[in-house]
């Protein structure tokens, strides 16, 4: 009999051990191990070479945090059944396992307005036909179906066990201490009122710093000027590669990812036809690498020089700005582009305009409730005496442009 009940060793959390044999089953399958290639930060290694950390990482790690979440719930007085216990927590473990090749960077490049909580929702309907419906109750959580809502809030919120997890995991392997945050402290706070998960007054400011730490971590990490950049020039080497495919010219791409070049690939056919779901679990970050490796030796001189530059870090210039980009700047850059012999329709691979936007906290729907020493239930903008939790509700966007100012293709 195998031992199910195994224990890792996280860096961040220190012992991490597998609650039940089911959820060891779900880790063990070839699912979730994709996951081991696929990295958390996508480009993000460019600017902070110590992240390096993966999907498969931070879904252990939200399931731990998930654990100690409802040990303080249940502590605090709030019954909850075995089966929640472990459905909560393979919740949180599959959340992401719909992920494709560099998180979130290829989401829309790869499939066609297919997002990755699409793909999760999918595969764990599959998961569950292979396992006779145990994950049903898994389901209704991630859905937010289940009638004990605090549980879907617990998964999916902005305080959840995700967005806990993936900044402090986030801060340690990036290194970026601004993004610390108090996640036990804030865990031990929680608390349920009228099904609802809130944060007890006492923990009142351990999440204005996490809101903070979230706003900072985005603009230092997740939209750091040069992640941006080197994440445009893969989706214009994606793009070229797809042109040349669906134009009949010879192109090495492993077996999973050519389906994905040659058709538009909607959720429908998802969920009409097997066969897309099945290559979307073959297919990782190494898949992507071993294309961009092989086609930097490619005859097509726009899709090897970007991959050669993008290899070797000869990376493309990057302005970002507060206001759009000045139609004059954007005319110097094309007159330099036709310098270097790029022709005006092969512009898009070499000057990429965009723009980025952050919201640090959205007071509506599903806010975060404070819950008063009064016992009143109150958004955590109007519990806060800081002006920022409010200015965080303001969308901050910033606009960009990159361009190729080495590229060469005479």
């Amino acid at each position: 009999m195998t031992n199910k009940r195994k224990i890792f060793n996280d860096p961040v959390y220190g012992f991490v051990s597998v609650p039940s044999d089911l959820i060891y089953d779900l880790i063990e399958h070839p699912f979730f191990q994709r996951l081991r290639r696929i990295k958390q930060l996508g480009m993000a290694e460019y600017v902070y070479p110590g992240a390096l950390h993966t999907r498969f990482h931070h879904a252990l790690g939200a399931m731990h945090l998930m654990g100690q979440a409802l040990q303080v719930l249940q502590a605090k007085g709030h019954f909850i059944l075995d089966i929640e216990w472990e459905a909560a927590q393979i919740a949180i473990l599959l959340h992401d396992i719909g992920h494709g090749p560099f998180s979130h960077v290829l989401e829309y490049t790869i499939l066609n307005e297919v997002n990755h909580e699409h793909i999760s929702a999918l595969l764990m309907e599959k998961l569950n036909q292979e396992l006779g419906g145990q994950l049903d109750l898994a389901i209704e959580m991630f859905n937010g179906t289940y009638h004990r809502e605090f549980f879907h809030q617990l998964i999916s919120s902005q305080l959840d066990m995700d967005r806990m997890d993936y900044l402090n995991r986030d801060c340690f392997f990036t290194g970026v201490a601004e993004g610390t945050i108090g996640v036990d402290r804030i865990i031990k706070m929680l608390n349920v009122v009228d099904n609802q998960l809130v944060v007890e007054e006492k923990g009142l400011l351990s999440v204005e710093n996490f809101l903070n730490a979230r706003r900072l971590m985005y603009w230092q990490v997740y939209l750091h000027k040069t992640s941006i950049c080197t994440e445009a020039m893969l989706i214009q080497i994606i793009s070229r590669a797809r042109e040349l495919i669906r134009n009949g010219i010879d192109l090495f791409v492993t077996p999973p990812f050519l389906m994905f070049l040659k058709e538009n690939i909607t959720l429908e056919a998802f969920q009409t036809d097997d066969k897309y779901l099945e290559a979307f679990t073959k297919l990782d970050d190494y898949d992507i690498w071993a294309c961009v490796k092989t086609w930097q030796f490619h005859s097509d001189k726009i899709l090897s020089t970007i991959c050669s530059d993008l290899l070797n870090r000869n990376l493309y210039k990057i302005r970002i700005s507060n206001f759009p980009i000045e139609d004059s700047f954007i005319q110097s850059i094309t007159e330099s582009l036709k310098e270097k012999g790029i022709q005006e329709k092969d512009f898009g691979y070499f000057l990429i305009e965009g723009d980025v936007s952050n919201k640090g906290y959205v007071s509506g729907d599903e806010t975060i409730n404070i819950l008063t020493k009064n016992k009143n239930v109150v958004d955590i903008a109007d519990a806060s005496d800081l002006p920022t939790i409010k200015a965080l509700s303001n969308i901050v966007k910033k606009y960009y442009v990159c361009w190729g100012k080495n590229v060469s293709l005479q």
